[in-house]
């Protein structure tokens, strides 16, 4: 592993360098984006041993780069537990249940959504809505907010989540249980041909690609129907 990581930090310090969760692995690049080639992949704990040095903050297409020698983190740093590729403890803004903008801790890993919301059409506009970005962040806010302890018995708990060997639990107390019920409502708001795509996107934590492949979808007919799910999911949260 010590080769990997010290060749990882080598290409780190370079200009444009950057690393990306990709189906549970990192991958580091050096190009701007997504369609340059992977000069390197890297493991959790390989993962782990770079957020200790050189440090890691979060990059604004998404992503981590080489924290700058004196540079402040934007968020503290945390070694992610197993199964959870892409962890970086931090905080964000979200739209709170009274539909004001709040700050709460959140995993600065970039997620699905975070992702979709810089991707834009032919024309030059946003794949998703702010009012639809907003409502699948929330969502997920929830069930980080759900995230440890007995386990749920609701239908949302049942999948696997990727990358991990066991279910979504809950802490025990009232503000867990009811982040709990909250996703479940959610869920069952946007209907039974809808949630599957909330759960993978928002729950899982999956790629629009892995979801389309694992929901039997069209390639792009996964946008579509992310795209529906989260409109009904706003409605559902009053947003927009």
């Amino acid at each position: 592993m010590s080769r990997t990581v010290e060749r990882a930090r080598c290409l780190l310090a370079r200009p444009g360098a950057w690393l990306g969760a990709e189906q549970g692995v990192y991958a580091l690049r050096l190009g701007p984006d997504r369609r340059g080639r992977i000069s390197l992949t890297l493991s959790e704990p390989e993962f782990r041993a770079l957020i200790e040095r050189p440090g890691l903050r979060r990059r604004p297409q998404g992503g981590w780069t080489a924290r700058v020698g004196g540079e402040a983190a934007p968020g503290k740093a945390e070694t992610p537990p197993p199964g959870r590729p892409g962890f970086i403890a931090g905080e964000r803004e979200l739209i709170g249940a009274d539909g004001r903008m709040v700050r709460h801790a959140a995993n600065l890993g970039e997620s699905p959504i975070a992702w979709l919301a810089r991707r834009k059409d032919a024309a030059g506009r946003p794949w998703l809505s702010p009012a639809e970005v907003a409502a699948g962040e929330r969502l997920r806010r929830e069930v980080e907010q759900a995230g440890a302890g007995p386990a749920l018995t609701m239908g949302w708990d049942a999948l696997p989540r990727a990358g991990s060997g066991g279910t979504m639990r809950v802490e025990p107390g009232d503000r867990a249980l009811s982040a709990g019920r909250r996703v479940e409502a959610a869920l069952s708001a946007v209907g039974p041909r809808l949630r599957p795509m909330l759960t993978r996107i928002c729950i899982h934590g999956d790629s629009l690609k892995l979801a389309e492949t694992g929901l039997g979808l069209r390639r792009r007919q996964g946008k579509t129907v992310l795209k529906q799910a989260l409109a009904a999911l706003a409605d559902h949260y009053g947003i927009g």
